[in-house]
C-alpha cells in the first residue's frame, strides 16, 4: 500500500526586518535520513519535468524561489500541490508519480532518502500503474 504525498511546515526563523532562514532542524520534520540533496535552476517556460515515481526513494521537495504545481498519483488517488513559500516542503512518498510544472526563475531543492540510482526511477507511466495496481493488492 503506498503512501500519500502531504505538505511539510518547516522551521523559520527571522524577521521582515533581517530576512529569514527556513532549516530542517535536526531533520525533525523529515520523515527519512537523508541521503542527497540537490537542485533544480533554469527551467525553461513550458517544459514539463518529473514524469516518474521512484520505486524505493522517499523525497521532500521546496520551491526556494518562485513556485512549482505538483501532480501527483500514488496509484489509489491523484492530487495537485502548489510550492510558492520556501518555508514549505512536499513530502513525495515512493511509489508517487509525479509531474512537475516550474515558473520562470523557480528554484527548487529536493531532499531524497537514497543516493541516485537509475534503476530506482520508472518513467513510463503505464508500467507505474501496472505496478502501483499490483502493490495495492
Amino acid at each position: 500500500m503506498s503512501a500519500i504525498p502531504y505538505l511539510i511546515h518547516l522551521t523559520e526563523t527571522g524577521t521582515q526586518e533581517i530576512g529569514f532562514i527556513a532549516s530542517t532542524q535536526l531533520a525533525q520534520n523529515i520523515p527519512f535520513e537523508i541521503k542527497r540533496v540537490f537542485w533544480t535552476y533554469g527551467t525553461p517556460a513550458g517544459v514539463l519535468r518529473g514524469q516518474h515515481a521512484n520505486k524505493a526513494t522517499e523525497e521532500v521537495l521546496v520551491a526556494v524561489t518562485g513556485s512549482i504545481t505538483v501532480e501527483t498519483d500514488n496509484g489509489r488517488s491523484k492530487e495537485t500541490f502548489v510550492l510558492d513559500n520556501p518555508a514549505t516542503g512536499l513530502y513525495l512518498p515512493a511509489m508517487c508519480w509525479t509531474d512537475l510544472h516550474f515558473a520562470p526563475g523557480t528554484i527548487a531543492v529536493c531532499l531524497t532518502s537514497t543516493d541516485f540510482e537509475d534503476s530506482d526511477y520508472i518513467r513510463d507511466y503505464g508500467t507505474f500503474k501496472r505496478l502501483a495496481a499490483h502493490l495495492a493488492l
